[in-house]
């Protein structure tokens, strides 16, 4: 049986940052942030090779370690066959080990490429079955379906695969994040939870997660109520006390904000009055950054925008 063909053009493909649990929804809440990787690849006649700017690029592995490469390889699998040779640049603008998705977008980045430079990629490889890839090598779905589809997500993994539903924030929603400079790792930060948490956490988290779901879509005023947490932010607060200190911080002065995933960066949900206010609550041990929503998800486009 013929493998597939692939297009002799050059694809590019835009990802953007994700921020996942938003506070309670722990595994399940996703946002995409107006912040994005770009990478261009094209099918060549051999070989493999891998340029890299921006974040990254003084250690990010040239090679088939590279996980965007990773990713276009067990897509091309599933699409029936790898092509002869790759060029891929990659354009990294999402810091990484921050809590802002890099990996998701590495992730997601490498399929929709692969995807796009095999002819008949749409239909073999549908939207469904590209969340259900990105989920597998991810591990969990919450920033991969953010980053795929965009604006606010809800993700869950049932016995077929990993499923989203996407929902429209509210445009009055304004992002800020703070990004500090030392990294923390999912695993370190995952590693500090608990195997069990009381029964009135739980509770709690599962009532605000459902009134963040109100709260980002259409009542912002509730989002400092709806952004509480207790099943992760505390246990986590030994390897990010900073990060920790600044959520607090910001709640105090009554601004929703919690930790970006597994941390370090801080995500604050303002509104367009407040914004420039909060930019400057941080220390200089962060680096503050106004976004805007995302409503796009990763997305093919033209070489030259």
């Amino acid at each position: 049986m013929a493998g597939p063909a692939f297009r002799a053009a050059a694809v590019r493909v835009r990802v953007p940052a994700t921020s996942a649990n938003l506070g309670p929804g722990f595994d399940a809440f996703g946002l995409a942030l107006g912040l994005y990787d770009d990478i261009v690849v094209r099918v060549a006649d051999s070989g493999l090779s891998v340029d890299i700017a921006g974040e990254g690029s003084d250690s990010l592995p040239r090679d088939e370690r590279h996980l965007v490469v990773r990713s276009m390889r067990a897509a091309f699998d599933r699409l029936g066959g790898q092509p002869r040779g790759l060029e891929v640049v990659c354009a990294n603008r999402i810091p990484h080990g921050r809590g802002l998705g890099s990996s998701s977008a590495a992730i997601c980045a490498g399929i929709v490429a692969a995807r796009a430079v095999t002819i008949g990629g749409a239909h073999a490889l549908d939207d469904d079955a590209l969340l259900a890839l990105a989920s597998e090598l991810e591990g969990h779905p919450d920033n991969v379906a953010a980053c795929l589809r965009g604006n606010f997500t809800v993700a869950w993994t049932a016995e077929d695969g990993a499923r989203t539903i996407v929902l429209d924030p509210s445009d009055q929603v304004v992002p800020v994040v703070f990004v500090p400079a030392t990294e923390v790792l999912t695993e370190t930060a995952r590693g500090l939870l608990p195997k069990t948490v009381p029964l009135a956490d739980a509770a709690v988290n599962a009532g605000r997660a459902a009134l963040l779901v109100e709260a980002l879509t259409r009542r912002p005023e509730l989002l400092l109520t709806a952004t509480e947490d207790r099943l992760h932010q505390d246990y986590r607060a030994s390897a990010m006390p900073d990060s920790a200190a600044l959520v607090a911080a910001l709640r105090a002065h009554g601004v929703p904000a919690v930790i970006s995933g597994a941390g370090p960066t801080v995500l604050a949900l303002t509104d367009e009055a407040s914004a420039e206010k909060v930019l400057g609550l941080a220390g200089p041990e962060f680096a503050a950054h106004r976004l805007e929503l995302d409503r796009a998800g990763a997305c093919v486009l033209p070489l030259d925008v």
